[in-house]
């Protein structure tokens, strides 16, 4: 690497450029990704193989921050819920992600990503169940794509190519058995909007909110676990618990002091690891088919309702 590019030494140049088109094309890179592309420009700057190093990169994302701050942007970092892999994505800093999706939208699918997202935090998420995803049978159902008034709205095969399109630029993230849920990326950007839309401020301090944060690191948790008392909102993340475990002297909730035993989940476990889900993908020879997708949304149904009717 020339030092004439070392972004440490006060300057700014065309690697510094490459590096941030990169990083907004991408909206979101890890560590490897980051390293690849610095690596691929120093070898073009340079005339020969190049490696970036972790502290090249860092430089580099510090003069990008510095230089997108001006534009009311920033670099925002955090860890995937379940690879534990850092993140980092350019988020603005002013207008919450959904006028950031919005920009590049129809109406109709800014209507279908908002039913989406209430699927994922309001239908799918309650005190007994918080799933906070949802399976591509559920994200094409009738009531998300066209709404509650059934007029309208996107066709089957619109819904399905805008999930793709979603999946593709880092917004949505599709697991090994098919539950959507939102990205790192996704999540840093929607944070205050998603609070503010499915958290209820009137709700007594204390009381059961349906957008949570990790006990340890206070990132977001949609992919964890939780505390048995069904009123508390301790929730950890996974990949957090054995460093705050160890830290302390018992494994109990650190507010309502109940017994923390690792066996209630946040995220798609809550129904995978049910043992009627089970017996179903053993039956079906790993393949859910689309019945038990339907009654695995029938059983989220019946706790919603057994929620409401608990409040």
């Amino acid at each position: 690497m020339s030092s004439t590019s070392d972004p440490s030494l006060g300057h700014y140049d065309d690697t510094n450029r490459a590096f941030l088109q990169a990083l907004l094309a991408r909206g979101s890179v890890t560590l490897s990704e980051g390293q690849k592309i610095l690596s691929s420009i120093f070898s073009c700057a340079d005339g020969a193989p190049a490696h970036a190093t972790r502290a090249d990169f860092e430089s580099y994302v510090a003069a990008a921050a510095s230089v997108l701050s001006v534009y009311d942007y920033e670099i925002r970092s955090s860890q995937h819920q379940v690879t534990k892999e850092r993140i980092w994505a350019v988020v603005n800093s002013i207008s919450d992600g959904v006028t950031q999706l919005a920009t590049a939208r129809t109406p109709d699918e800014m209507a279908y990503i908002r039913r989406l997202l209430d699927a994922m935090f309001d239908v799918y998420n309650t005190r007994r169940r918080e799933v906070m995803a949802v399976t591509s049978m559920q994200a094409l159902e009738k009531r998300v794509i066209k709404g509650e008034a059934g007029g309208g709205g996107l066709t089957h095969e619109q819904a399905e190519r805008l999930l793709g399109v979603l999946e593709s630029e880092g917004w949505l993230e599709r697991s090994k058995e098919g539950w959507y849920s939102l990205t790192p990326r996704a999540l840093m950007e929607l944070r205050a909007w998603l609070v503010e839309m499915y958290n209820d401020e009137e709700e007594e301090e204390g009381g059961w909110q349906r957008i949570k944060f990790c006990e340890a690191c206070k990132e977001i948790v949609t992919v964890g676990q939780r505390c048995m008392n069904l009123e508390c909102n301790v929730r950890l993340h996974d990949i957090c618990q054995a460093a705050f475990w160890n830290s302390r002297p018992e494994k109990k909730c650190p507010r309502c002091e109940t017994a923390w035993e690792g066996k209630a989940f946040v995220g798609q476990r809550v129904i995978t690891t049910t043992e009627d889900y089970l017996k179903g993908k053993r039956r079906s020879g790993g393949v859910r088919t689309s019945r038990q997708q339907a009654e695995d949304e029938e059983v989220v149904a019946v706790d919603e309702e057994e929620a409401e009717d608990d409040e």
